[in-house]
């Protein structure tokens, strides 16, 4: 933890001689996207896109589900895709699977979670047929098809939030699927036209 604590008393002097304008910020926020991906600690959504303070809305979440959009329940994920959309106006969403995903592969391979009763009831938003739809082999440790998958069962998801379906009608938000292999750092998205997840 010292060498965080370290660097977090430091950051003030790194921002100033890095150009990093953060007296802006204090006026509020108006980011390019809303970034949905994984808690997973290798995921860091800045890194991976080159974002600066002010640029992306994050929501993380295990295996960056989306849950189902219920207006009566305090869910802190829909509040915050509710917010980036209805409030901030973000008009790209992007939901960001990755490689190795220790969510992911838990549900392909049906694995014991009952020493965690809230991931395991978590991780039931997850839909292993759609996961396991190609035969796959549930001991692959990249579970890139699976994950895949996951990514676009996210989108569908996200369909059925009102702001973000009104806003599909109308053009005012477009979806993004990305995959991201921790490995290599390689980056691939989803196109419709082709169905494949491919390199941005």
């Amino acid at each position: 933890m010292e060498p965080l604590i370290d660097r977090a008393r430091a950051f003030p002097q790194r921002a100033g001689r890095s150009g990093r304008e953060l007296d802006g910020l204090a006026t509020g926020q108006s980011p390019q996207a809303l970034f949905i991906t994984c808690s997973d600690s290798r995921v860091v959504p800045a890194l991976i896109t080159g974002a600066d303070p002010g640029d992306l809305f994050e929501l993380r979440t295990a295996g960056n589900i989306v849950p189902p959009y219920r207006a009566d329940s305090a869910a802190g994920e829909t509040a915050t895709i509710e917010y980036a959309v209805e409030v901030l106006g973000v008009r790209d969403v992007v939901v960001c699977g990755h490689s190795h995903c220790g969510a992911v592969g838990a549900v392909v391979r049906g694995d014991d979670l009952s020493v965690t009763p809230a991931v395991r009831s978590w991780l039931r938003n997850a839909d292993r047929g759609v996961l396991l739809a190609d035969g796959t082999d549930v001991f692959d440790p990249t579970v890139a098809g699976p994950v895949q998958r996951h990514v676009l069962a996210q989108l569908d998801q996200l369909r059925g939030y009102p702001g973000i379906a009104r806003r599909l009608l109308d053009g005012r938000v477009r979806l993004h699927g990305w995959f991201y292999e921790v490995h290599t750092g390689l980056v691939l998205a989803h196109r419709a036209d082709s169905g494949l997840f491919l390199p941005l």
